[in-house]
């Protein structure tokens, strides 16, 4: 496994020359995933001046568009492994190929999360963190799906959690840059942070199968 520094630099380096498409790719993400229910919500608000209605609205197309979600971490990783390649804006849309796997295991990670939170808030960003490398194994291991990757993620996870956070905080300083700047450092800063967690999951990868050879 590398330091923070290094996953730092390798998403740096995975990005030169890219930034612009993925500031662009971050903008469609938020538009469809974060836009489109919001503006959903609001039109049920309107016509039926019925406030309570529309966070149950928005919640339901967030969870039938979860497949872009994935497709949108997912698309990062792929970029890490083509190397000089132009990012594939397409990749964001590739979860509709697959599409109960993914949007369930996604709903099961999300419910979850959500279940430990209301428990607790430590134990559910320890959760969050645990079940953080779900979406790259639905990419690298098409027959797992549901509790099986969620289980696979806590399990790569175990040790590492603590490793991840500590990058995400390493970060913090873009965050504070991002809310200035009324959003639109979020647009460099989250291609950077899913970047940077895409190097770490293939170094959660390579670590696993050497332990399997041993």
């Amino acid at each position: 496994m590398d330091n923070i520094s290094g996953y730092k630099d390798r998403a740096i380096e995975s990005l030169t020359g890219k930034w612009g498409n993925s500031a662009i790719a971050t903008l469609i993400y938020m538009i469809i995933f974060g836009g489109i229910p919001i503006a959903f919500s609001y039109g049920v608000t309107l016509t039926q001046s019925c406030s309570t209605i529309s966070d149950p609205l928005g919640n339901i197309i967030q969870i039938v568009l979860l497949p872009i979600f994935w497709g949108f971490e997912i698309m990062f990783l792929e970029n890490i492994r083509k190397g000089d390649q132009e990012l594939d804006l397409g990749k964001m849309f590739e979860g509709f190929k697959d599409y109960i796997r993914i949007m369930l295991t996604n709903l099961l990670v999300g419910i979850y999360t959500l279940l430990w939170t209301l428990l607790l808030i430590i134990p559910g960003i320890i959760k969050m963190y645990s079940y953080s490398m779900t979406n790259y194994i639905l990419l690298d291991d098409p027959d797992l799906k549901y509790n099986s990757a969620i289980e696979k993620s806590m399990a790569m996870m175990k040790g590492h959690k603590m490793d991840l956070f500590l990058l995400d905080l390493s970060m913090i300083g873009w965050l504070i840059l991002s809310i200035i700047t009324c959003g639109i450092g979020l647009l460099f800063l989250t291609p950077y942070n899913l970047t940077a967690h895409a190097h770490f999951y293939e170094d959660l990868k390579a670590e696993e199968q050497q332990n399997i050879a041993e």
